[in-house]
């Protein structure tokens, strides 16, 4: 292999198929994965989620209940033979047990407690990957997952109900800490991407991301033709395409107009209860408030441009 892998790893609602769009121009030279490894954690034989469990007959009738963790890097292989290199985005609670459950090696992959690791993946298959992160501030993430958990929109996603523990900021954080601690990335190099500023700044952000990841940038890789669009909808694995009704139809990655408005903890309290009733208001408070101290922590590494 004569470049790593690129993975960017992320959580719900932030942002994050619209930066994979940029990447899916580059055919030429990567071959790009859409959430690979959240197809073996919810439906596969090793399936580490609670979502789907209890529910046979949802999983069995998958097209993807036989897709293991294994058979995703053997894919990425299979492309790297066609003298592609590969770029993943991916769920970063994907990789975890939930709840901060201590994680053992997926069967597949040689099964068993790796000390110190805590992912499903070997240590070894971790050292193939460039890692680098993609966050959003959790008041903007959360609310907007919950809503892809509920009616109507649930009945797209195929999310029945929200769970806390798919909010994805402590498996970031817990990521980014092995990364530094094993030698996976550079402190002094990290790639840490704020959703916000990307969509303030596209152009400064993804030019600063190809640099660090060896890619030739080009501008024309913020603007997508209909075939870009058809390439990367293909991408999209049937069971997560309702999530994805925004960036399907758009064409470009250009800076927003309009200014993030500051807005207070009553005011959102208060947007929230009205939206979607007082005790889903609760529930997103809690897991905003849960999960802002992750984010924070991660957002000191953030790409200042």
């Amino acid at each position: 292999m004569t470049s790593p892998r690129i993975i960017v790893l992320t959580h719900p609602r932030a942002v994050s198929t619209a930066f994979e769009r940029v990447f899916t121009t580059r055919r030429d030279i990567l071959a790009t994965f859409h959430e690979p490894f959240n197809i073996a954690f919810y439906f596969g034989p090793e399936a580490v989620s609670e979502r789907y469990k209890g529910t046979s007959a949802t999983v069995a009738t998958s097209e993807f209940s036989a897709v293991t963790y294994k058979a995703v890097l053997d894919s990425f292989a299979e492309a790297e033979e066609r003298g592609k290199r590969i770029f993943v985005k991916e769920m970063a609670f994907s990789l975890f047990e939930p709840d901060g459950k201590l994680s053992s090696i997926v069967p597949s992959l040689g099964a068993g407690v790796e000390p110190g690791n805590p992912t499903v993946l070997p240590l070894e298959v971790l050292q193939q990957f460039h890692f680098t992160f993609l966050i959003r501030h959790p008041r903007r993430s959360i609310p907007s997952f919950y809503r892809c958990t509920t009616p109507p929109l649930s009945q797209g996603t195929g999310f029945d109900g929200f769970l806390p523990s798919e909010a994805g900021y402590l498996e970031l954080r817990r990521m980014l800490d092995f990364c530094i601690e094993k030698g996976l990335v550079d402190k002094s190099r990290l790639i840490v991407i704020d959703a916000d500023d990307l969509l303030d700044e596209p152009e400064k952000i993804v030019r600063s991301y190809c640099d660090r990841v060896a890619i030739d940038f080009r501008p024309e890789m913020l603007e997508w033709s209909d075939a870009d669009r058809e390439h990367a909808a293909r991408l999209v694995p049937t069971v997560f395409q309702g999530f994805h009704g925004n960036v399907d139809g758009s064409s470009s990655l250009k800076p927003r107009t309009h200014a993030q408005k500051t807005v207070s903890v009553e005011d959102e309290n208060k947007e929230w209860a009205e939206k979607y009733g007082s005790e889903a208001q609760r529930v997103i408070r809690e897991t905003v408030d849960a999960n802002i101290p992750h984010y924070e922590y991660l957002k000191q590494y953030c790409l200042k441009v």
